[in-house]
């Protein structure tokens, strides 16, 4: 069963909230919690208190337990955007928007693995590309191929095998001089 709660015309841009609501998206009620009070944003103060109303109503009004809870979806939308005006320099007038942004989170009681997943981080170390260059035909050398850590990796090595080869083709070839 699904409970949501929507916090309405909160004077904060949604750009903003949206970087605290994606961090709790599939946690359990308990650990978003943690996460919010522990987070230094004023966006996690008012999601937070969307998230304790969501809490609150699945309690009384759908009977479900606590404990049971996910955070299924946590949804910023944009809302109205008041017009201001500050004065300037001779007479000048600039424009000021304050933003306003609807909350909406949506509280489900099914399993951890019907909850939406975080996608997996694309940056990867370059000491993660290199381990999977040197392994040969593995699945990591599949996941960095495109990354251009990889490629200038691969240029390297090729630039590192060319000079190597040409130093052993000078050694070995005999001169007229030595003999």
């Amino acid at each position: 069963m699904q409970v949501t709660s929507t916090y309405r015309y909160a004077r904060i841009s949604a750009f903003k909230v949206r970087e605290v609501t994606r961090e709790i998206q599939g946690h359990s009620t308990s650990d978003a919690l943690d996460l919010l009070t522990f987070s230094p944003k004023k966006a996690a103060v008012l999601v937070k208190k969307t998230l304790r109303s969501a809490i609150a109503n699945a309690e009384n009004n759908a009977d479900l337990k606590v404990d049971s809870l996910l955070v299924k979806e946590a949804v910023v939308n944009e809302g109205p955007t008041f017009k201001r005006f500050r004065a300037r320099a001779r007479g000048g007038a600039s424009p000021l928007r304050k933003r306003t942004s609807h909350i909406r989170i949506v509280l489900s009681n099914e399993l951890a693995s019907k909850a939406p997943v975080k996608p997996a981080r694309k940056d990867i170390s370059k000491e993660a590309a290199e381990r999977a260059l040197k392994s040969k035909g593995g699945v990591a050398e599949a996941a960095v191929e495109s990354l251009p850590v990889a490629k200038a990796l691969r240029k390297r090595a090729s630039k590192e095998a060319a000079i190597s080869s040409t130093k052993e083709s000078i050694e070995t070839k005999p001169t007229a001089e030595k003999e």
